[in-house]
């Protein structure tokens, strides 16, 4: 009885990834070198509204240094 127990495990456990697989295939897919050029047409139209290349203005930049304290 002992014996069937780790092959009925085994069944199950392929039925599982074939499962899987079949459920991955399925996947569209595009070609990388479409995915590249979707990638770069994204970052060219997005560019102008990027804070880390078009900078933040000093007006709405919570982290600008306050001014010094002229006490010390």
């Amino acid at each position: 009885m002992s014996s069937k127990a780790p092959s009925a495990n085994n069944l199950s456990q392929a039925r599982q990834t074939v499962q899987q697989l079949r459920l991955e295939a399925k996947i569209e897919r595009i070609k990388i070198s479409q995915a590249s050029a979707d990638i770069v047409k994204y970052c060219s139209h997005h560019q102008k509204s990027d804070p880390l290349i078009a900078g933040i203005p000093a007006s709405e930049n919570p982290f600008k240094e306050k001014k010094p304290c002229t006490l010390l």
